[in-house]
Order: structure tokens, then C-alpha cells, then sequence
């Protein structure tokens, strides 16, 4: 007897009955049911097998960076510099701790799932009810359903009253699905299984019974599971550009070091000194500061994104929304509202705009042609707000400022429409009490209710309403309310060629009607029944209604495109639905056919593993499409090379959430689920703060590239001054411990200030890097070495002349030191951009850079010239006519630099669109 679902949907009831061995009315016996427990197992999720805490840690170390970190806390050590060894040894250990708690977002995305299914469970067992834990449940089991429950496990459908599911969390179907026990076809999706009740999903309205057909592993939730479990987790492009940037620098530090060592040899000079220097030569190659600015820049950007409502769960992931270039979307919630809202109202006589968004009851009612707002002008209008305000059965809640519904959207939609006309719900139940209600369901396709006493604006007392799709409520109209308030003969051509024309806005179509029922006393509570109403309902209009596109929704997507961005639309929802909202935000161009643009599920299952990933980047709407093929989705766009970027809400989400190189969920709609799985969650749940992301992402990607660009050339310069002295034979001009003073400090003082850099202008103009683009372009690593190369030749030439004009040794290797500094303070200045000058983007724009230097002039005057530090750093005060020249050349290396961005410059912007700055090949 097996447990899976994957057939039961197009089976009878009966025919389920007998393959589960099961009973539809008595449930299973208890002793059957233990049977059944040990076989199958408990109702739950698998735990996942995963490494020791021990190995995970010792795993976060395992990276050419950490080793060449390693190396050089060890070699600080050696020398005797405790403080900056200890520095180094705590960024390693800053690292570790990030990429622990990022490996455990994997277990924290499982734990959240296994904690969606443990819940109670309405039984029948023994022909008894009973209410046992979801863990207890076994395949065959009948299980009870009722507004409020959790569904336990995958369910069978074999009786249901009214019953509607909430499935969004699990299929991304925006609206509550009507549950029956028919039957369905084989190849029908999940979210279209009307005879199943899902695992995780949520009874709204009605009652129904089941029987258990998957349980643990064997359910639709059981298989995201899987997903989830089984979803890479993709380095991002920062980590891996910064690993092959690692390789490269560790062999050439390591080659240079060797190198360095084997010409002194050669040159006869003493061993221990030859080593000695080679160590220093590493020591000041190795860019210590690095690591502490990638992640200060990163913490930063995580800063900055929190106040335009990002919240990032995982620091590396604010540079891959820099690099991003597809964002797949969620579309309720996201892109829209998650509220629905009545734009239009037609009526026999007019018809009416409805202004507002979402469910706060703030907006008009007005006619589309001369403005005027008053309903009691218009009876028809009056009454079609009333119906969908009194014939209702939601209610209109506020908390904190947010109004919200609860439940049907529809009707919540309905409530709100008329409290904007000044029908508010407790104005319409004084009018309109209610008597009688004639319940809707999928067969009836209508709700009706019977009102009225002393109170009501009907002469007779009594008034009947209905309301629901509008081919079936026309089927119980003879008449229609004219513009007078008199019922005159429906026109049923006109009423269905308005409903056509607003359907085909994308807009969901109700119908209204009403009737008098003649006195007061006529008929009680228990005569309202549908006969009734055929044939003798007047039609007061047609309602329309969508979940609204977010205000900045279309502008955050046209920024985008414009930021060479492709933006593509994956929902559980409707085709018709989706391609609506896809055309309003700018995803359809309105002009050019929809063929190939927007694919559904069964198209996707259709396509070959071949013809997969072509299809995926021409389409930009997918519909109806369940988790599977929500990764399927994500991993053939990054089989063509995309950093992709995934929004979701819902459990269906969590794996492609993961898989996908930024996560990004919702924070107010969405799961714990689809959090834990995320790297980024949106505390307004708005696309628009999606491409507000991506800019800070830009952004930070850029400060990194500008921090790599200027201390590259001092680790460079420092190893290439000490390997010269070593081939001519001459005396260090720089000491180790020198060396280690300028880079732990200035990467401190002055470095570290490039991380508070403002974004420059035109950021979201030019199209996202090459995911393949390494860290240092061609043109970056010629200005890296045109500084090393100034760098060199000024200290080298200042350290000379200083010994020749009769300087000791520690004054010459301390003016060769302060040239190295002052050089990186004047480069620092045109690092902050790298195609612009200075004064384009404002001199005082960044004044943490400004304080950072004049700390840095402070520590710098302090190992001139205090004594103690002297001693500990072997310097030497030096006069005012030394630091002229140390001036002097600083500000020649800058103005060399400046000559080359000026030439690359206008180089590069003839092959660049209006706007574009990078430097790259």
C-alpha cells in the first residue's frame, strides 16, 4: 500500500478507500494504526544528517586567504609584533564566526520547515473522534477538517462543506481554493487539485473530512524538503573572485619571497639577513587590512540597506545584488499589493472610477465623466455597494496604521469600496441588518442574504441581495436599475460585453443584484431559499477589482531594464491573471505579441533539458508553476552564466530561494521558511526596495574594487623596494616592523574610509559587471603597478639622497616610511573614484575620509618624533626641508595618477554608452 500522493487526485473516493485499506466512516483501528506507524514512521520531516560542530568550524579556515592571514599573523609573531599578530589572528577568527553562521542557514530553512507540520490532529479512529499529535498520523487515517486547522498531512478529499483551503504558502495561488471529492485528471498541477488538502496549508472557511495519503518524506511539503536539502548553496561572486584573487596573491607572494631569497644567496650575502628580508618582503606584500575592509565594507552596505528596508541575513550577499543580472519575482505581494481592490464600478447608467489603493478605506467614488460623487443620485450605484458590502462576510480590521481583512480578499475588496461612498460596515449593518444568508459555494456560484426591519431604505421592509460571477447572477436577473432607480428590462448583451471588456483589463468581474420581497412580516429566515430569487433579481451592476501593481513598482522594474537587469515574473497564479499585472508593470511590451513570453507550468514540463534554458531567458512571465519548477527555473538561468536574484514568500519558494546566488523574502507575507532559506528580507515586502538593493549593491562592490585599487600598490611597492635592496645589495629601506605599521594603520585610518564612500552618480545606468569579470581588470592592475612603480622609485630615490645628504640610517628609512603614507593619502583622494576626479565628485563629499587622514598625519608625526616610538620602531625625527620633499613627491605621484584617468577616460567613453564609468579591458 503505498503512501505517495501522486495518484490519488484521479482516483474516486472509493477506489482511494480500497487502495489505503482504509475506512470512510469508523477510520482506522488503533491497532492498525500502530501497525501503521512502525512501517511507515512518524508524520515528520527527516533531520538531516550534517557535520560535527568541530568540522564545521574547522572547515570555515580552508581558504588560500585565511592561510596567507595565517601566515602572516605567524610571522608578526615571530618578529615579536604581538599587538599586530593578534590583529590578524582576530580577523580570521571574525571570518570563521560569518561563514559559520552562514552554513547553518541551511538547517535553521529544514528546522523551519519540520516546524510547519507539527501540529494536532482531528481523528477518527475506532469510530471515535479523538485529537492526537500530526507525528501519530498514518496513511489511511481519516482525519476531520474545520475553519482554523492547520492540514496535518496530504489529504484525500472525500467529503466537504464550504470548504476552502489556503494553499499561497505552498502553490502561490493568491486566493483560497474551494475543496470537493471529485475526481481530476492525472497531469493536473498541484495548485488546480481541488480533491487534495495539503500538508502545511490552512482550512479558511467550511468543514470537510480526508484520508491521509502522504505522510513525512511522502508529502508535497516533504518534497520542497528535499528541494531544499538538495539546493547548492552557490558561492557569491565576491567570495569567488576574492578566492581566485587569493590563489594568485599567495603564489606571488610565496614566488616573489623565494625569489628574494635565492638572489641574496647568490650574492653572497648572509643567510639569516637574506631570510629576514624575504620575511619582510612577504610580510609587506600581504594586504593584512583586506579582509577587515571587505567586511566592514559589507557591514556598512548591510547598514545602508536596512534603512531603505533590506535586511541581509548574509554579509557576502550585499555585493552579489551589485552583480545581480536577472531578479526572478514573486508576483503577490511584490510586485502587487496582496490587496485586493475595487477600481471600477458599471452600472446600467454609468459608470464609476474608484480611487485608493488597498484595503484602507481612503479614495472616492466617482462618475467617469463629470466627477460627481454623490451615490444617492445614482440608485443603481448605491445599491451595487450595498449589496457588496451587506452580502458579505468579511471584516475590516486596523492594527498600528495597516488595515487589513479578514476573510475573503474579495469581499474585504467589496467592504472598502463602499466605505469609500460613505457606506461604512457599521452604517451598512444599521441599514441593511442581516436575516437570512444563503451561503456561497462552487456549484451555486453566488451569495445571497435576506435584510431589513424598520431601519431599511426599502419601502417594503425587506430587500433580498446576491452577489457572485456575473453570468450566473444575470441568469437570475429579468430586470435591471436604471439611472431613475426604476427597474426596466436587463439588457443581458450590454452587461456581458461590460463584464468582457473588464475582464479583459485583467480585472476580476462581480455581478450585483437586489429585490424587494414585499412586507415586513412576509416570510421569516427559514422560507429564504434559492427559488426565491430565479428570474425576479434586478441587476444594479458589475464591480471590478485586481490586486493592485505597488506605486513604484513600474519604475523600480523600468530601472532596472535601464541598469541592464532582466526582470522576470515566476507565481503560482493564473496565466491571465499574471500576464494582467506583467503588462502594468512594465515585464510585457503591450505592442509586441505575448508568444514565448510568458510560459506556463505544463509548457515548462513540456521543454527538454535542452531547450530549458533558451526558452527561460527569452520568457519573462511564468505562471502557474510549482517549487520543482521554480529551481528548474533558477538553475537554467545560471547555466547561462546569470547571477540571479529570486524573491518568494512562500514555502514553494525555499528552494529556489536557496539555490539562487541572493535570496531575497518577504518580511510582513512571508514564511519562516522562505526567511530561513533567504539571504535578504524586505521589511515592506516592495520590489521598488529590491532595485533600491541592487543600487546599494553597486555600490558596495564598487568601494571594495576602490580599496583593492589602493592598497594593492603599497604591499606591492613594499615587497618591491625590500627585493631591490636585496639584487643591488644595498640596506633595507623599509624595516619589517615599519612595514607592518603602514599597512595596519593606514588600512585603519585611511583605507577603511572608502567603505563610507557615497554611490557615484549614473550607478543604475550602465549594465552589471561580467559575473566572469575577475577582481582586477587589465586596467586596474596598470594603475596597481603605474602607483607600485612611483612608489618605488620615490622612496628608493628619497632613501638615497637622504643617506647621501648625510642622513643616518633610521632618519633615511624614516622619510622613505612617510613617503609611503603621504603617497597613499594623496592616492587615497583618487581612489574615490576611478574614472573621475576629485573635485567632480565633491572634495568634502566622504568626511571620514578627511578625518581618517588627519588621524593617520597624527600617528605619523607621533613615530617621528616620539621617543618611545622611535625606539620601538627604529626611526628618527626628520626635518622640515625632508618633509618638503616627501610633499613634493606625493603630489607628483598624484598628478601622474590624475594624467591617466584622464587619458583612460577619454579612451574608454567613446565605447561607453552617455553615463557608463567603469575601468576595466
Amino acid at each position: 500500500m503505498p503512501s505517495s500522493t501522486a495518484a490519488h487526485h484521479e482516483l474516486t473516493s472509493h477506489e482511494v478507500v480500497l487502495r489505503l485499506g482504509a475506512d470512510p466512516h469508523r477510520g482506522l483501528t488503533d491497532q492498525k494504526a500502530a501497525e501503521r506507524l512502525a512501517r511507515f514512521g512518524p508524520n515528520s520531516l527527516p533531520v538531516a544528517r550534517t557535520a560535527g560542530l568541530a568540522v564545521r568550524i574547522v572547515r570555515q579556515f580552508h581558504h588560500p586567504l585565511i592561510y596567507v592571514l595565517i601566515a602572516a599573523g605567524a610571522v608578526t609573531a615571530a618578529l615579536g609584533e604581538y599587538v599586530d599578530s593578534a590583529v590578524i589572528f582576530g580577523v580570521v577568527a571574525i571570518n570563521a564566526l560569518v561563514g559559520f553562521i552562514q552554513e547553518s542557514k541551511a538547517e535553521a530553512a529544514l528546522e523551519g520547515l519540520r516546524s510547519m507540520v507539527r501540529t494536532q490532529a482531528k481523528v477518527i479512529r475506532d469510530g471515535r473522534r479523538r485529537t492526537v499529535l500530526s507525528d501519530e498520523l498514518v496513511p489511511g487515517d481519516l482525519v476531520l477538517l474545520e475553519a482554523g486547522d492547520k492540514v496535518p498531512a496530504d489529504l484525500r478529499i472525500i467529503r466537504a462543506t464550504e470548504l476552502w483551503v489556503d494553499e499561497s504558502a505552498l502553490t502561490g495561488e493568491s486566493t483560497p481554493t474551494v475543496k470537493d471529492d471529485g475526481v481530476l485528471p492525472g497531469a493536473i498541477s498541484v495548485a488546480d487539485r481541488r480533491n487534495m488538502a495539503y500538508s502545511g496549508t490552512l482550512v479558511t472557511t467550511g468543514s470537510g473530512a480526508g484520508l491521509v495519503v502522504g505522510t513525512g518524506a511522502e508529502t508535497e511539503l516533504g518534497e520542497i524538503h528535499r528541494l531544499v536539502g538538495a539546493a547548492e548553496t552557490l558561492d557569491t561572486p565576491l567570495t569567488k573572485k576574492l578566492a581566485e584573487f587569493s590563489k594568485i596573491l599567495t603564489v606571488g607572494i610565496l614566488g616573489l619571497a623565494a625569489l628574494t631569497f635565492g638572489v641574496g644567496l647568490l650574492r653572497g650575502q648572509d643567510a639569516v639577513e637574506t631570510f629576514t628580508a624575504a620575511i619582510a618582503l612577504a610580510v609587506g606584500a600581504i594586504p593584512e587590512g583586506l579582509p577587515a575592509a571587505v567586511t566592514i565594507t559589507l557591514a556598512i552596505g548591510v547598514a545602508r540597506m536596512a534603512r531603505r528596508r533590506a535586511v541581509i541575513r548574509r554579509l557576502p550577499a550585499v555585493e552579489t545584488l551589485g552583480g545581480t543580472t536577472v531578479i526572478c519575482t514573486d508576483k503577490t505581494g511584490t510586485l502587487t499589493e496582496n490587496q485586493m481592490t475595487v477600481t471600477g464600478v458599471w452600472t446600467p447608467e454609468a459608470r464609476f472610477e474608484v480611487t485608493g489603493l488597498g484595503y484602507a478605506p481612503e479614495g472616492s467614488v466617482h462618475d467617469v465623466h463629470d466627477n460627481a460623487a454623490a451615490i444617492d443620485s445614482h440608485p443603481a450605484l448605491r445599491w451595487s455597494l450595498l449589496g457588496g458590502a451587506a452580502c458579505n462576510d468579511a471584516a475590516l480590521t486596523e492594527h498600528e496604521g495597516r488595515w487589513d481583512v479578514v476573510g475573503d480578499p474579495t469581499e474585504g475588496a467589496m467592504l472598502v469600496a463602499a466605505a469609500k461612498a460613505g457606506l461604512g460596515p457599521g452604517q451598512v449593518a444599521q441599514v441593511l441588518p442581516r436575516r437570512a444568508t444563503i451561503p456561497f459555494s462552487s456549484e451555486r456560484q453566488y451569495m445571497a442574504t435576506l435584510h431589513g426591519d424598520a431601519t431599511s431604505p426599502v419601502s417594503s421592509g425587506q430587500v433580498v441581495l446576491v452577489k457572485g460571477a456575473v453570468e450566473r447572477v444575470l441568469s437570475l436577473c429579468a430586470y435591471q436599475l436604471d439611472g431613475k432607480g426604476v427597474a426596466a428590462p436587463v439588457d443581458r448583451a450590454a452587461v456581458l460585453a461590460a463584464a468582457a471588456e473588464l475582464a479583459g483589463q485583467g480585472l476580476r468581474v462581480l455581478a450585483t443584484a437586489m429585490r424587494p420581497v414585499g412586507g415586513t412580516n412576509e416570510f421569516g429566515p427559514t422560507d429564504f431559499d434559492e427559488r426565491l430569487l430565479s428570474d425576479r433579481m434586478v441587476l444594479t451592476g458589475l464591480q471590478a477589482m485586481v490586486d493592485p501593481p505597488r506605486a513604484a513598482a513600474a519604475a523600480a522594474v523600468a530601472a532596472c531594464h535601464t541598469a541592464g537587469i532582466a526582470v522576470k515574473m515566476i507565481t503560482g497564479d493564473h496565466a491571465a491573471t499574471a500576464t494582467a499585472i506583467a503588462g502594468r508593470v512594465g515585464l510585457l511590451d503591450p505592442h509586441e505579441p505575448v508568444e514565448g513570453m510568458v510560459l506556463t507550468g505544463a509548457d515548462l514540463a513540456a521543454l527538454s533539458s535542452e531547450e530549458l534554458p533558451e526558452a527561460v531567458e527569452r520568457a519573462s512571465v511564468f505562471a502557474r508553476v510549482s517549487p520543482e519548477q521554480k529551481l528548474r527555473l533558477v538553475e537554467a538561468l545560471q547555466a547561462r552564466g546569470h547571477v540571479v536574484a529570486m524573491t518568494g514568500d512562500g514555502v514553494n519558494d525555499a528552494p529556489a530561494l536557496r539555490q539562487a546566488g541572493i535570496g531575497v523574502a518577504m518580511g510582513l507575507g512571508g514564511t519562516e521558511v522562505a526567511k530561513d532559506a533567504a539571504d535578504m528580507v524586505l521589511t515592506d515586502d516592495d520590489f521598488a526596495t529590491v532595485e533600491a538593493a541592487v543600487e546599494e549593491g553597486r555600490g558596495v562592490f564598487d568601494n571594495l574594487t576602490k580599496f583593492i585599487a589602493w592598497t594593492l600598490p603599497t604591499n606591492i611597492g613594499e615587497g618591491l623596494v625590500i627585493f631591490a635592496a636585496i639584487v643591488f645589495g644595498a640596506a633595507l629601506p623599509i624595516l619589517p616592523t615599519q612595514i607592518l605599521w603602514i599597512n595596519m594603520t593606514t588600512a585603519v585610518a585611511l583605507g577603511l574610509m572608502l567603505a563610507f564612500e557615497p554611490k557615484e552618480a549614473g550607478i543604475m545606468a550602465r549594465p552589471p559587471r561580467a559575473p566572469d569579470q575577475p577582481l582586477l581588470t587589465r586596467a586596474l592592475m596598470v594603475r596597481i603597478l603605474l602607483v607600485s612603480s612611483l612608489l618605488v622609485a620615490g622612496s628608493w630615490w628619497l632613501f638615497h639622497w637622504e643617506l647621501a645628504a648625510g642622513a643616518s640610517l633610521p632618519e633615511a628609512r624614516t622619510a622613505a616610511l612617510n613617503l609611503f603614507v603621504l603617497v597613499e593619502a594623496v592616492y587615497l583622494f583618487s581612489c574615490r573614484s576611478l574614472t573621475r576626479s576629485v573635485w567632480r565628485i565633491g572634495f568634502f563629499s566622504n568626511r571620514w575620509l578627511i578625518v581618517g587622514v588627519l588621524a593617520q598625519l597624527v600617528g605619523q608625526l607621533a613615530i617621528t618624533y616620539v621617543p618611545a616610538m622611535n625606539t620601538i620602531f627604529d626611526t628618527a625625527p626628520i626635518s622640515g626641508d625632508v618633509w618638503l620633499r616627501i610633499l613634493m613627491i606625493a603630489l607628483a605621484a598624484g598628478l601622474v595618477v590624475a594624467v591617466d584617468k584622464r587619458l583612460r577616460r577619454s579612451r574608454t567613453l567613446g565605447n561607453q554608452h552617455p553615463g557608463v564609468e567603469t575601468i576595466g579591458p
